[in-house]
């Protein structure tokens, strides 16, 4: 079998949704602050060459955001998301920032003692802490840029995202040209996106010209400003026709169709990116790929389509970046709301990646997972399912991966253990057949390696 060809803007494009949702941003986001940043380029008069690597650092900016979520969660016990999305908004430095954006953070708490916690340590920390949540990101976003094999020029573009003109930015304190062009021009888009998408072309160029001088390089922001009677790229920003758009933007000779091998290390970078996301999931995509490729070996599939179930195993939990890391390091049981937005993550994964022609049965693949063999409420029958057998294969490498894994409620099963606890579920959540499989594999030291590679959670932040 020939899978259609995919440009590698494509699958790009498409996976900055979910970065989106890790930064607590609307669907497209990124895709929007592209379309701004790539006007802006054409108007700037850079060439194609270096147009194809802003692009992707427009779209790839929030590469490392999920990195330091679980920081964001232990050290104020807030949303991630929505504290994200509250500090992006406020224009930092000084003490008085700090003030500000710890009386917007209060306002993300639930009970008294965590808001007087998250006050006191914005005021008293807020600058030490920030500076420390953009390091991990920064240098995360820039090591995953690598693994997707994109140039340095796009690695030190998310490395330096958050340097600002002034030099009072993070992580290195770089001021005006010694800041990278292309994190000059992602910073201005972006935030100029963000009030935009809130309040309008007026108030977005207005914020612009504010921050000129402070935030951004006068110079962009004069040149931006001059686009403000673009007749397209404005009007554009909201149409549904966007993403088609944004695609027809990457210089077209220079996007490469991946190979296999390429596709495959963006799979596993993905992966470890989502996995970021929590303190308690990290090598989960990857051992549950090889658990399933043991288990699908075992049931005779061919390499063909192992390798499309590998590729689905990273990427099966892409939905959980728009989930809170409260609730994904909740230690006690989640509530009726917590738990319907957990389970989503399999919906936001499909309805991202069928975004994709050639990704397709992937994305069907990733959003039946959860629900392989289940009997309760299930949407899909999966006995019919062309993908149903892969699916059952997925959730059964997915739950013996959780069974043997530290979790923030209890500490990781003995394999044994694990087993006899999916006994008990075979034919209500797993299925007989791929269990069976599941259990020859262990049998036969095919997973002594995996299960040897499973990692203690990282130590929790103390907070002040």
């Amino acid at each position: 079998m020939q899978d259609p060809k995919i440009r590698l803007s494509e699958l790009i494009s498409a996976l900055s949704i979910a970065l989106d949702m890790a930064e607590g941003q609307p669907d497209g986001h990124s895709l929007r602050t592209c379309w701004i940043g790539m006007h802006l380029a054409e108007a700037m008069g850079i060439s194609a060459v270096d147009r194809h690597d802003l692009y992707y650092v427009l779209l790839l900016k929030d590469l490392g955001g999920s990195a330091n979520a679980a920081q964001v969660a232990e050290l104020y016990k807030a949303d991630d998301r929505r504290f994200k999305q509250a500090q992006k908004l406020l224009e930092s430095g000084g003490v008085g920032s700090s003030v500000r954006f710890a009386l917007k953070l209060v306002r993300l708490q639930t009970s008294l003692p965590d808001r007087f916690r998250a006050l006191w340590r914005a005021v008293s920390r807020g600058e030490d802490d920030a500076r420390e949540l953009i390091v991990t990101r920064s240098e995360r976003g820039a090591a995953i840029a690598a693994r997707l094999r994109l140039p340095r020029e796009v690695q030190e573009g998310v490395r330096s995202l958050d340097e600002h003109w002034d030099g009072q930015g993070q992580p290195q304190g770089l001021a005006g040209e010694a800041i990278p062009l292309f994190s000059r021009i992602a910073l201005l888009c972006q935030v100029v996106e963000r009030f935009h998408h809130r309040q309008g072309l007026a108030e977005a160029l207005e914020e612009a010209r504010r921050r000129s001088g402070s935030w951004f390089d006068p110079a962009l922001v004069d040149k931006l400003c001059a686009l403000a009677e673009h007749p397209t790229l404005w009007a554009a920003l909201p149409e549904a026709s966007l993403w088609a758009q944004v695609l027809a933007l990457a210089p077209v000779r220079l996007d490469p169709m991946p190979d296999d091998e390429h596709l495959d290390d963006i799979a596993r970078a993905f992966g470890e990116v989502i996995d970021s996301k929590s303190r308690y999931s990290g090598g989960h995509s990857e051992r549950v790929s090889r658990i399933a490729d043991s288990v699908a070996e075992d049931l005779g599939l061919d390499p063909h389509r192992r390798l499309w179930l590998r590729r689905a195993a990273q990427l099966h939990d892409l939905g959980k970046l728009g989930v809170s890391t409260l609730i994904l390091d909740k230690p006690g049981k989640l509530d009726e709301r917590e738990w319907a937005e957990a389970q989503a993550q399999a919906r936001r994964a499909e309805a991202i990646l069928s975004q994709i022609p050639a990704f397709s049965r992937l994305a069907r693949l990733t959003g039946a997972h959860s629900q392989s063999g289940s009997d309760k409420g299930s949407s899909r029958s999966l006995r019919k399912d062309p993908v149903g057998l892969d699916a059952r294969i997925l959730g059964v490498a997915d739950v013996f991966d959780a069974m043997t894994s530290p979790r923030s409620h209890r500490p990781a099963m003995p394999v044994q253990q694990a087993l006899e606890c999916m006994h008990d579920i075979v034919n209500v959540s797993i299925d007989l057949r791929c269990f069976q499989a599941l259990e020859r594999a262990i049998a036969r030291h095919a997973l002594d390696d995996v299960l040897q590679a499973q990692v203690q959670p990282e130590p929790q932040v103390q907070a002040a």
